[in-house]
């Protein structure tokens, strides 16, 4: 009973862990909708964030870079500490500064919000190539309660978001004077305008932002007991695991290492898929053309996932209105892990 308890304590803090690899930015994506009728930029920001967040990817270039020329030299747990810091000081300021602006070339535009968007962009893009090795150190098991915490990312801000909600639109007339001579009660000089008067949400982007600042500071204290309590050590992988994963990302044989969870779903019929498949695994290369469809296929999936449609979604949502924007946005956060985890009980390679 004492193992099942302090086994439970870890899969509970792995997944408050992975939880913070993408909450600031998807936290971010799912409240434009608030945001955008108060900045400058308007219904351009989800295009400028695109941007912002392929340039963050300096990070994890910098993290790949360092293992391939100075292996060993690179401390996960150093550079997870700081990046973790880094976003929880980044989404507290948030609401402190995401409505100052300031003028660059020749133009207004939020420079607070759009600094503090690289910041928690550079902290998730670097959280996938530094949280994960960092898993490794436990047992296999608590991977599965990683991933779980890492679907939550998008799904915890997009209950949040929809919990918010977007406020009410409602149409009026107004009265505008055009001569200011005619008194306002008067139709000799006014026109009348049709205006859309937005109600506030049931709590504002301040407080949304608070919220961010205090799941990232749970990811940092999950992070720091994963290190420090005793449960944890109790949980650490065994050497013999950490050699085979080693060695198999090294490039080493791979015939040693158990597929067993592959092996079901290969039709016994098909002779030359299940013969190529036991090649690969053995092998671990695939032919020049096999590698050039999957990275084609990759580079398709998300330049669609990462950059068009995140920066076109406004576009679309614009006929419909901010509800329509805001449903979009806080569900589309919600699709992923949802997907994700249809995709643990149906697998299909």
């Amino acid at each position: 009973m004492q193992a099942i308890t302090m086994a439970l304590k870890v899969h509970v803090l792995a997944a408050v862990f992975g939880m913070g690899s993408w909450i600031a930015i998807n936290g971010l994506w799912v409240e434009l909708p608030l945001i955008v009728p108060e900045i400058p930029e308007g219904w351009y920001l989800p295009s400028y964030l695109t941007i912002i967040i392929q340039l963050a990817n300096v990070g994890p270039l910098f993290v790949t870079l360092m293992h391939k020329f100075c292996p060993r030299k690179l401390d996960e747990s150093a550079v997870i500490y700081a990046i973790v810091c880094l976003g929880i000081v980044a989404c507290f300021l948030l609401p402190f500064f995401w409505k100052v602006t300031s003028t660059f070339a020749g133009a207004l535009h939020s420079t607070v919000l759009l600094v503090l968007a690289f910041f928690l962009s550079l902290v998730d893009c670097t959280s996938s190539v530094t949280f994960l090795p960092f898993m490794t150190r436990l047992q296999p098991k608590f991977l599965t309660s990683y991933f779980i915490g890492e679907g939550l990312s998008g799904l915890v801000p997009g209950l949040v978001a929809l919990g918010q909600g977007v406020g009410v639109v409602s149409c009026v007339n107004m009265t505008i004077n055009t001569t200011g001579s005619v008194p306002s009660n008067s139709t000799g000089g006014d026109s009348y305008s049709i205006v859309a008067l937005y109600q506030p949400a049931n709590f504002p982007p301040k407080v949304f932002f608070f919220f961010l600042s205090g799941m990232m500071s749970l990811c940092l204290m999950a992070f720091i007991l994963l290190n420090y309590l005793p449960e944890s050590h109790h949980q650490r992988a065994t050497s013999n695991y950490v050699k085979q994963t080693e060695a198999a990302n090294g490039g080493a044989d791979l015939s040693t290492v158990e597929v067993a969870e592959m092996r079901p779903m290969i039709s016994p019929s098909d002779g030359q898929q299940e013969a190529r498949v036991k090649t690969i695994f053995r092998t671990g290369r695939y032919s020049p053309s096999e590698m050039v469809l999957i990275f084609l296929v990759l580079a398709w999936v998300n330049a669609l996932t990462n950059a068009v449609l995140p920066s076109v979604q406004t576009y679309s949502c614009l006929p419909y209105g901010y509800l329509a924007y805001h449903l979009s946005a806080a569900l589309g956060a919600m699709a992923n892990p949802l997907a994700c985890f249809v995709a643990m009980f149906y697998p299909n390679r």
